[in-house]
């Protein structure tokens, strides 16, 4: 896949679902508000849930044209929506704690997405949006890293994204530089899950 098939792609996504990009956007937002004041602990979860299987059929089933959208991105973002989804309801009373200094730069970091892309020389359609693979897999390791209980398998494919992140320098998608941090750090995370004695799970 080339840079300009990546863009191509994206340009396509934004141009049909940006007023679903902004439904799901608020719908998010407000999971986010009612997630963290431990009103709807598990809304964050099934929210975020919600958002991967959308990119997975709206971006990657909808518009992608290569093999690796079809056979590789497809299925991941299926199966982390899917575990989102288990998890906020098997841990529904698991409290999603309010972020850290890291996080909160994390945090940071995903909302500025799009005015990176901006800066970057970038214009609608073929730019970086809130709703969208990168940044929708970032958001997910940010809140995600403030649940209690974690789901390794759900860890492992967050990583496995998180580190496609090295693609911004090959599709010059340097915004998703943000996407490797998160890669990295969800990285951190899994491996502290693992070395974790199991009854304390």
């Amino acid at each position: 896949m080339n840079a300009d098939a990546f863009w191509a792609v994206i340009g396509t996504y934004n141009q049909h679902t940006w007023p679903l990009q902004v439904a799901l956007l608020i719908v998010v937002a407000l999971s986010l508000l009612l997630s963290y004041t431990q009103r709807i602990r598990w809304a964050a979860k099934c929210a975020l849930g919600i958002a991967n299987l959308f990119i997975g059929i709206g971006f990657f089933a909808r518009y992608g044209t290569e093999p690796i959208q079809r056979f590789f991105a497809l299925p991941l973002y299926l199966l982390t929506g899917l575990l989102l989804l288990y998890e906020s309801w098997r841990h529904r009373d698991d409290p999603l704690i309010r972020p850290n200094g890291l996080q909160a730069l994390l945090l940071l970091l995903y909302l500025v997405y799009p005015l990176v892309s901006l800066l970057l020389g970038n214009t609608f359609p073929r730019m970086v949006t809130h709703i969208m693979p990168c940044p929708v897999i970032s958001l997910s390791i940010t809140v995600y890293a403030g649940y209690t209980r974690k789901n390794r398998l759900l860890l492992a494919l967050l990583t496995i994204w998180g580190l496609t992140g090295v693609k911004s320098v090959i599709f010059q998608a340097y915004e998703d530089i943000i996407l490797l941090v998160c890669g990295i750090y969800c990285l951190i995370l899994l491996v502290n899950e693992i070395r974790r004695p199991t009854e304390a799970r």
